[in-house]
């Protein structure tokens, strides 16, 4: 049965029957009616994410049916055109928790948008201000109820997975052109007993709603270093010595939103030897450009450079869309940890070595290892990096991020670079047999 009441003697609101399990919010009351300028759908396995941007903040309350499995917000002062029409359109057959979208205008003014639901799941739906690139926005994520914590999930699949992971099925890869310089590969050799076992967790920056940096030819950033991230991982796979075995885990192997704080607890959640976050510059002119690498500073930045880099990246939350009312006090607390003097002293052995490779096949910005308050790179006890693959707001070097063969060079310098920190300055208390 469906009834109306009115809302506080101020606006209508449509109630639809309850049953059990119903969740009823109300969120975001403003006066001003909303223009709808984009609607946006990003499915992982880890949660879906619709997002509804706006001229103006858009009124808005939901419930959550157990039978059927729907989730039903109600859009005041709102019409069924442009591009909220097209979101229907949006839903894809991967997705693991929306099976459809419906529009449904009502006899009030307001649209009602059903979420038809493949499984249970944990909605939180939550407004962002002006950020970035974006208007307003309403966001709905989807948190499937089984598999909602991705630490746990991760766990699971270290047991189940001993050689690369990532956080979903592994996504294609393309075709590698060149091999790394070092060691030997092989796929088929057997493991030789005592090898050093290393854990390499490797960070695609941005993602989904944050696109990162956007070229003049409208490159993405997020979509860039995903690409470089995947071959990567692949060249970790099949690498093989004596003396090394190297076990890889991608913080997103698709285009989704990761906050800064859930990239550090992954990688300390795997016992990360190593952190290596994947980034491609951006800066206010278009002549900078070449390759640069960030370790973390407690004395404050560098160089300004730095310092604007740092506080550009950091941002990434914001323009990401966080939930802040959400906030894990753990992932929290990750951001207050002092990370020790001999983590940064390692990460900048490391970024060393790998600015040495990279200087081999691509132009540096700076031959030397710069340092700032990078959020990402707080994760105690494990030597992280920021690697800036070049500057995507350079024309020329726009065209080079995008190239097969510049992503599989840089990949390579970034191999190199690892191997060449763990055969001769890995650090013992880390080492796991093979």
């Amino acid at each position: 049965m469906t009834q109306y009441a009115q809302d506080s003697g101020l606006r209508r609101r449509h109630v639809i029957g309850a049953g059990a399990g119903v969740i009823l919010a109300t969120l975001s009351h403003q006066v001003m009616a909303a223009t709808i300028t984009a609607v946006r759908m990003w499915p992982s396995t880890q949660y879906t994410r619709l997002t509804i941007e706006s001229d103006v903040a858009v009124q808005h309350r939901y419930q959550y049916h157990d039978t059927p499995l729907q989730l039903v917000i109600e859009l005041d002062d709102m019409v069924v055109s442009g591009p909220l029409s097209s979101l229907p359109g949006k839903v894809q057959l991967v997705d693991p928790n929306v099976s459809q979208i419906k529009l449904t205008p009502t006899p009030f003014g307001t649209v009602l948008l059903t979420v038809d639901l493949k499984k249970p799941v944990t909605p939180q739906i939550f407004a962002l201000s002006p950020a970035g690139p974006y208007a307003h926005r309403l966001v709905v994520d989807l948190y499937g109820v089984v598999a909602a914590d991705p630490i746990a999930e991760l766990i699971n699949q270290i047991a189940k997975k001993p050689q690369a992971l990532s956080p979903s099925a592994p996504t294609p890869n393309p075709p590698i052109a060149s091999q790394p310089q070092v060691g030997n590969t092989s796929a088929n050799r057997a493991p030789a007993t005592g090898r050093k076992s290393l854990m390499i967790a490797i960070d695609p920056g941005h993602g989904g709603e944050d696109p990162g940096a956007i070229g003049p030819a409208g490159t993405y950033e997020k979509d860039v270093v995903l690409a470089i991230a995947q071959k990567l991982l692949e060249r970790i796979k099949r690498y093989e010595s004596p003396q090394l075995q190297f076990k890889a885990y991608l913080t997103r192997d698709g285009d989704y939103f990761v906050p800064l704080g859930l990239r550090v607890q992954k990688a300390q959640a795997i016992n990360a030897d190593l952190m290596i976050s994947i980034h491609a510059d951006a800066f206010t002119v278009p002549t900078a450009r070449g390759a640069s690498v960030f370790a973390l500073s407690q004395r404050g930045a560098s160089s300004a450079a730095a310092r604007w880099m740092a506080q550009k990246e950091n941002s990434a939350d914001i323009v990401g869309g966080l939930n802040v009312k959400t906030k894990d006090p753990t992932m929290q607390q990750i951001f207050l940890d002092m990370s020790t003097s001999a983590q940064i002293r390692d990460s900048l052995k490391v970024g060393g070595l790998i600015l040495n490779h990279l200087g081999k096949t691509a132009t540096l910005h700076k031959r030397v290892v710069e340092q700032a308050g990078f959020a990402v790179l707080k994760a105690p006890s494990i030597p992280s990096v920021l690697v800036e693959t070049a500057f995507i707001s350079n024309p020329d070097e726009e065209v080079l991020l995008a190239s097969v063969g510049y992503q599989n060079a840089v990949a390579d310098a970034l191999m190199n670079g690892i191997v060449s920190y763990f055969e001769l300055q890995a650090p013992k208390g880390r080492f796991r047999l093979g």
